[in-house]
């Protein structure tokens, strides 16, 4: 029996390239997978909600994350693509598994601790409830496979649990679903300390112009018990080194072995990273500005995914309103 992926993503507008490495490479790779018969990647924007500082534009950010997905390479013929908001079988489902939930596994959550301390000043019931809905949208598809970032981990382990308690309680129904990480599973920001993220003004753009990704590559913090010029590197903590990784493979060994004896400096090894991610973009920004020429290609996508996965979530949700007894 084949396997489904399903993953999901806040639209919060154009996309960086932690978003790139951490997932939607991730995304693109799988559609060539013939281990899976769906490939489910949804904007989560009833998530979005959760922070009132995502709302304001968030037709538009659904749009520009969208376009971003598209260039990347994300094909809409072999995946599923569309607005959590466009499937109300999620909010039923969501619902029902909270009935079955316990609110003091929920407060253990780690990234609840986390987002309180972002908004103390609206910690609300969908903050807490969050990864309930997060495993409505992944079981509400039989997906088993959940390629996202290590911070969604411990969501991923609590949507186990709800899904062996209702299995428990109203007879098998759902997979469980498990993580499947990419090779960079943490993508840090320029600061080099906190992972990479538009909130924090910490990233790089991926539709960024070259300039642009220059200006931002010069900023990052590099190895800072590297003083002088002739003083020796130590590439294994340098955040630089840890993007050369991903776009500068075939002279990794070289620029370990330069930084490690002071041949090169981190403005040298800064531009070197610069000229290769921007490199590795210009396909991307142009693939995107082509697409966005076409200003209905991102609804009409969306409008066909959303059929689609209606189709799917509606199946299942027949069968659950059976198994808890309200059908």
């Amino acid at each position: 029996m084949k396997k489904r992926v399903f993953s999901g993503a806040r639209p919060t507008g154009k996309q960086h390239i932690g978003n790139y490495i951490g997932a939607i490479q991730n995304y693109v790779r799988l559609q060539e997978d013939e281990e899976f018969d769906y490939r489910i990647y949804c904007v989560v924007d009833l998530h979005a909600l959760i922070s009132l500082q995502e709302t304001e534009n968030l037709h538009q950010n659904a749009y520009e994350m969208v376009l971003d997905w598209l260039a990347a390479g994300m094909d809409p013929k072999k995946s599923i693509i569309f607005p959590q908001s466009r499937v109300p079988e999620v909010s039923e489902l969501h619902v029902i598994l909270s009935m079955i939930t316990p609110l003091g596994r929920l407060y253990r959550v780690p990234t609840f601790k986390e987002k309180v301390r972002q908004q103390p000043d609206n910690v609300n019931y969908g903050l807490l409830g969050y990864p309930v809905l997060m495993t409505g949208d992944i079981i509400l598809y039989k997906a088993d496979t959940v390629p996202v970032g290590e911070d969604q981990a411990p969501h991923l382990e609590l949507a186990r649990e709800i899904v062996r308690r209702f299995n428990n309680i109203f007879g098998e129904t759902f997979p469980e679903p498990f993580v499947r990480l990419t090779s960079f599973p943490r993508v840090l920001g320029i600061d080099g300390v906190q992972k990479m993220s538009k909130s924090l003004n910490n990233h790089i753009e991926l539709s960024a112009p070259a300039k642009e990704v220059e200006r931002r590559v010069k900023s990052m913090v590099t190895d800072q018990a590297r003083v002088y010029r002739t003083d020796p590197g130590h590439p294994e903590i340098c955040n630089v080194f840890s993007l050369h990784k991903f776009y500068s493979p075939d002279r990794l060994e070289e620029i370990a072995v330069d930084c490690r004896g002071a041949k090169i400096g981190c403005v040298d090894c800064k531009m070197m990273l610069a000229n290769n991610l921007n490199k590795a973009l210009d396909p991307f920004r142009e693939r995107r500005a082509q697409f966005a020429t076409d200003p209905n290609l991102v609804w009409d996508i969306l409008e066909d995914g959303t059929k689609r996965a209606r189709a799917i979530a509606s199946q299942t949700m027949a069968k659950v309103r059976q198994k808890v007894g309200l059908a």
